[in-house]
């Protein structure tokens, strides 16, 4: 008996959540390790969490935080550089216009979305925690207008990844691109909730209401607490078996159609067969598709269907990332120095409680001395007296005898092991943190070259994390076109696309064009087959000052022996000039290496072209007009007299024809007739010709 879907969804719901189980109890100590590392570093006061602040409870507690100064260096640095993904083709076939479109168009989403944001935010928890992650996502473009139903694709962040994204424990790939089940855990307020799901889950006790908790010191999840409740978009990957028809027209194109094409389209196959088109060929493919729920701690409360694409659009950002004992662990830049920091802490600590504690030797008397003297004793730090008093003490003989204090107040002396330890520990910290700051100190007599290359060993030491990112860049530029080929799909469709540089141009969808005469699609995504790939390198401005010193140097070698090529250097030298005012002197060289060829000319650039063409002289025009109405004029003529000889020659070719035809039918005559006859018949003309009755 077929499941309702109340049935199938209680059903899909109860498979999630043992796995999530499964999961989670897998994953708790890492994730927690990687969130207890972003507080770490981020949160004031987190460097005393734990057992060393109750031991240190009404001491001083200071931060000496070097920990989060060498996360944001490297953070700087990865915004510093650029990481453009690139489409590239699997069969090696040139398709460089469809790979620039793919291009344009995914940066222009890009652009849209503030992706930025989503890969700032990532990548700083990559590199704090060890774990981070963003997400795409197909949404309409004009959410407002129920008219317009196209979409546009979104790179949106993730936060609190750690705590918030789960993959199936199958999923080993760092791209987690062979995952089969993924969720994404949010939060929200009762009233939230209750305006965009309605009534409170009944699930606050509920058999699946333990799992892993989001708070570093507990160790179990409730999908519903006092303060929030915890909403699960659950992504599962669906693969089948469909069958697949190969139709094949006149031209001998063959087009494939599945099963669900023929359903949604009762006539396919008799408009196929009309045209001619001929059935060569079934076979069964593979379907790869991604089914997307949203559920509580007790049952789902959405199934949002199939989403656009063939791949689960949540990105995982990883720090440092290896398997031991079968268990996926990873950590940032900040584990290794939490040890080093603490201790630095502590130990600076120290030294402010000792410093203190008494900084002036403060003199001591007896109560006899100080008798009547109290008041200006205490007030001499503000009133300053020229002298203070005390009294004198009597001797046994009762004579007085003048006394000083009776001793001073010591300061407490820093131990010199303390010192020593103080300064081993920095240098253990900055050994573990890179000692990045180094890179920073310039020194001026050395040369650009040797400060570059400095600067290169700097980077090398974290340039894991900016490795890393660019591999799950790849992965979003994979995640990207399979939407694409789906959610960019209508014919004539007009979009934004940018180039490298940041230049804004339109493109048409699937726009018809002849090829070597034949009519194709021009911007079809659907023929989209590309591998994707990402180039790492340094952001706009400083990738545009390379450029200027590279050219800079070469300039003196063309000077010479190429002006041409000189002159084509100097130009793109001052485009890649930074400055403020520039633009119009950008644009006029840009136009300038247009015209010599070095930039493709944009759609723009060919438009204006056309636009910028002389006019021809309107006398001009007319008299051309003219001749070519002469002209015009002797060919119907040339073509009159040429008709009316071919209908001449076919009326004497049919005269003959005609005189053949009446000598062969009077040939058969004679051919038929009795000999007799014919004898009668040949005296009768010859007697005929006698008389001269017959010429």
């Amino acid at each position: 008996m077929a499941l309702s879907k109340t049935e199938k969804l209680a059903r899909v719901h109860d498979e999630s959540m043992k796995l999530f189980n499964s999961v989670q109890s897998s994953m708790r100590n890492e994730r927690l390790q990687c969130l207890k590392d972003r507080r770490f570093y981020s949160v004031a006061g987190a460097q005393w969490e734990g057992n060393l602040g109750v031991q240190f409870e009404n001491k001083p507690k200071l931060e000496i935080n070097k920990v989060h100064l060498a996360v944001m260096r490297i953070v700087s640095e990865r915004r510093n550089n650029r990481i453009d993904v690139q489409f590239i083709s699997k069969d090696g076939n040139d398709a460089a216009d469809l790979a620039e479109t793919c291009q344009g168009l995914f940066r222009a989403d890009e652009q849209d979305s503030s992706a930025e944001e989503a890969y700032d935010n990532a990548f700083e928890e990559a590199v704090g925690g060890g774990f981070g992650a963003f997400r795409l996502r197909a949404e309409l473009e004009e959410e407002y207008d129920d008219t317009d139903g196209r979409q546009r694709i979104r790179i949106e962040p993730i936060v609190d990844a750690d705590s918030s994204v789960f993959f199936d424990l199958g999923a080993k790939r760092m791209d987690k691109s062979d995952a089969k089940h993924c969720w994404v855990l949010n939060a929200m307020t009762h009233e939230d909730y209750q305006d965009t799901w309605g009534e409170l889950p009944d699930d606050r006790m509920s058999s699946h209401g333990t799992s892993m908790q989001k708070v570093v010191s507990q160790s179990f999840f409730d999908w519903s607490t006092p303060d929030v409740i915890y909403v699960a978009e659950y992504y599962r990957v669906e693969e089948s078996k469909e069958g697949v028809q190969i139709w094949t027209d006149l031209g001998g194109n063959e087009t494939s159609y599945d099963q669900e094409e023929f359903n949604e389209e009762e006539g396919l196959e008799a408009e196929l067969k009309a045209i001619g088109s001929v059935l060569t060929e079934t076979k069964k493919l593979s379907r790869r598709r991604v089914h997307k729920y949203i559920m509580n701690g007790s049952r789902v409360v959405e199934d949002c269907g199939i989403i656009a694409g063939q791949h689960i659009p949540i990105v995982p950002v990883y720090g440092k990332r290896w398997f031991v004992d079968n268990v996926e662990r990873c950590m940032g830049h900040v584990r290794l120095a939490t040890d080093a920091q603490r201790l630095l802490n502590m130990q600076v600590s120290k030294l402010a409680e000792i410093a203190a504690i008494s900084s002036v030797q403060k003199p001591i008397f007896t109560a006899e001395q100080m008798a009547g003297h109290t008041t200006m004793w205490s007030e001499d730090n503000i009133r300053n007296y020229p002298y203070l008093l005390i009294n004198s003490i009597a001797n046994p003989d009762g004579s007085i005898s003048p006394a000083g204090p009776v001793g001073y107040t010591k300061s407490p002396d820093v131990p010199p092991a303390l010192a020593a330890i103080v300064q081993m520990t920095n240098n253990d910290l900055l050994e573990v943190l890179g000692n990045q700051g180094q890179g920073d100190k310039m020194v001026s007599n050395i040369g650009e070259k040797t400060a570059m290359l400095a600067a290169n060993r700097v980077d090398m030491q974290t340039y894991i994390f900016t490795d890393n990112f660019g591999k799950a860049l790849r992965r979003a530029g994979q995640i990207w076109l399979s939407m694409a080929k789906e959610v960019y799909e209508e014919a004539g469709r007009e979009m934004k696309s940018l180039d490298g540089s940041g230049g804004v141009s339109s493109i048409k969808l699937k726009q018809p064009m002849m090829t070597n005469g034949i009519q194709v699609s021009a911007n079809d995504l659907e023929e989209a087959n590309f591998d994707v790939a990402v180039s790492i390198g340094p952001a706009s401005q400083s990738r545009k000052q390379a450029v200027v010193r590279t050219v800079t140097e070469l300039l003196p070698m063309f000077a010479q022996a190429d002006p041409q090529t000189a002159q084509v250097l100097g130009m793109y030298a001052v485009r890649n000039l930074e400055g403020e005012g520039m633009s119009d002197l950008h644009e006029w060289m840009r136009k300038k290496l247009v015209a010599a060829g070095v930039i493709s000319p944009t759609d723009q650039d060919k438009t204006d072209a056309q636009g910028n063409q002389p006019q021809p002289d309107p006398q001009m025009v007319a008299q051309v007009q003219a001749m070519q109405a002469m002209a015009d004029q002797a060919t119907a003529d040339a073509s009159l007299k040429r008709v009316k000889i071919l209908q001449a020659t076919a009326e004497a070719q049919a005269t003959v024809a005609d005189s053949e035809k009446t000598k062969a039918e009077t040939m058969a005559l004679i051919q038929n007739m009795k000999t007799e006859e014919l004898h009668r018949l040949l005296g009768m003309i010859a007697q005929l010709r006698g008389n001269g009755q017959m010429a």
